[in-house]
């Protein structure tokens, strides 16, 4: 039986803008915390509660990031396993084992497994589905206050009607992921 077992997930992958957040987290099995779960099914307000208590009560927790640059020179797939490695590497404890929520693990030292739909079935991966998600969100908040005429707090930078056409009507800022389809096809109208 594994004493320090690292929960791992990321959020977004999709959007048009902005960094792939992951998490990675290790509860402390002596205090556990109810309500853990995918962090899509939960309100914003549960989740920032959420991720107080988690940052609070684990024995350790990391953010790991890849940057629009790190998505558009490696793919979205490797610049998120990318974002996995940086948040597991920045654990206080090394794990003895991680669950990852998808399909496939990242090429690393780590023993694990992937878990498809983890976030619902583990307590560690809804904890850093959990954390990433509103790290995210936050990130997306902030870009808002920056650039208000694009609307990132309200769509999260996914490819939603309003976002098209505050991106046709504004263009393209420096954090948008250059390689994705949408973004190209704009870049490349405007030469």
């Amino acid at each position: 039986m594994y004493k320090t077992i690292a929960g791992v997930d990321e959020v977004g992958r999709g959007p048009l803008v902005g960094d792939v957040v992951t998490a990675a987290v290790i509860l402390d099995p002596a205090r556990p915390i109810p309500g853990l779960t995918d962090s899509k099914k939960l309100s914003a307000k549960k989740r920032e509660a959420l991720a107080l208590q988690i940052r609070e009560q684990a024995l350790c927790w990391s953010i790991g990031r890849a940057t629009p640059e790190e998505i558009d020179t490696l793919n979205i797939l490797q610049a998120t396993m990318l974002a996995m490695h940086r948040a597991v590497d920045g654990l206080s404890i090394r794990p003895e084992w991680v669950n990852v929520d998808g399909n496939r693990l990242p090429d690393w030292c780590y023993p694990g497994q992937a878990v498809v739909k983890g976030d619902s079935l583990h307590a560690e991966i809804s904890a850093a589905s959990i954390l990433a998600k509103v790290e995210r969100d936050n990130d997306m908040v902030e870009l808002d206050r920056a650039h208000p005429q694009y609307g990132f707090a309200g769509h999260k930078g996914y490819p939603t009607k309003a976002h098209f056409a505050a991106l046709s009507e504004h263009g393209v800022l420096a954090c948008y992921r250059k390689s994705f389809k949408p973004v190209r096809t704009l870049l490349e109208q405007a030469q």
